[in-house]
């Protein structure tokens, strides 16, 4: 793992001495996804809420890395080879100095501005201790339900995750959201459930083809049933289900 670049962090606080310093931190975990993370960076680079964006080229083959580089606020760690998403978010998590949080999928397409604000401002006005999107084109399902279980987008506490981050080393490629699902339960946590009526997360058969795309959604399913079996995995979406603010 390299930290390849940093430049210009913003982790300073204008806070009134009666407030609490509030420094967020958001990470970015890619895989070859240099046709879409620029549209992710350029709207998180610009929000007035982020201090530190950390980007995590896990192990990339095209020019993701290159279109990481250079920006303001932006520490990009280059991991050698891919490792997974769990891998990528612990050397994200690893590198961040911020009290909150900012989990954001690098695939994003439509993300704006006023849905990062809707994500992160739950968590830091105290109504929820976590925050989670439920992007337009989740799975019908999770509309019903009111809520993505799997969602990559997150905002929370560090303090949340803060002692407990060595358990990520046993967890698999995909195991990530299931795990800090458990957490936030565990813990009793309020959750927001945070419409993004606009933004899309990109269908693996899109990105890869339909046979690719498919070994890879099943390859993500079999991640998060070795984290936690079919049934509890329901038992996580009705829990969260109840710990919604």
């Amino acid at each position: 793992m390299v930290l390849e670049k940093e430049k210009g962090s913003t982790m300073t606080s204008t806070a009134q001495d009666h407030e609490p310093v509030r420094r967020l931190s958001c990470i970015v975990p890619a895989y070859n996804e240099g046709p879409r993370i620029k549209a992710v960076l350029d709207v998180v680079a610009a929000h007035p809420l982020i201090d530190e964006i950390i980007v995590v080229d896990d192990g990339s083959s095209d020019d993701t890395a290159a279109l990481a580089m250079g920006r303001e606020k932006v520490v990009l760690i280059r991991l050698a080879k891919n490792g997974g998403k769990t891998r990528a978010l612990a050397a994200g998590l690893a590198r961040a100095r911020g009290t909150h949080l900012l989990l954001v999928d690098s695939d994003l397409i439509g993300l704006g501005s006023s849905e990062l604000t809707a994500l992160i401002l739950p968590v830091f006005n105290g109504q929820a201790a976590m925050a989670i999107s439920l992007r337009r084109n989740a799975p019908r399902l999770w509309h019903l339900v009111g809520i993505d279980y799997i969602s990559g987008e997150r905002v929370l506490r560090r303090s949340l995750i803060a002692d407990r981050l060595a358990e990520l080393d046993a967890l698999p490629r995909f195991g990530f959201e299931v795990w800090l699902n458990r957490i936030c339960i565990d813990a009793a946590a309020g959750l927001a459930v945070v419409a993004w009526d606009s933004v899309d997360s990109p269908m693996k058969s899109h990105k890869y083809g339909a046979l690719q795309g498919a070994v890879a959604d099943l390859r993500m399913m079999s991640d998060l049933l070795r984290t936690a079996g079919p049934w509890q995995l329901v038992r996580q979406i009705v829990s969260m289900r109840k710990l919604r603010v």
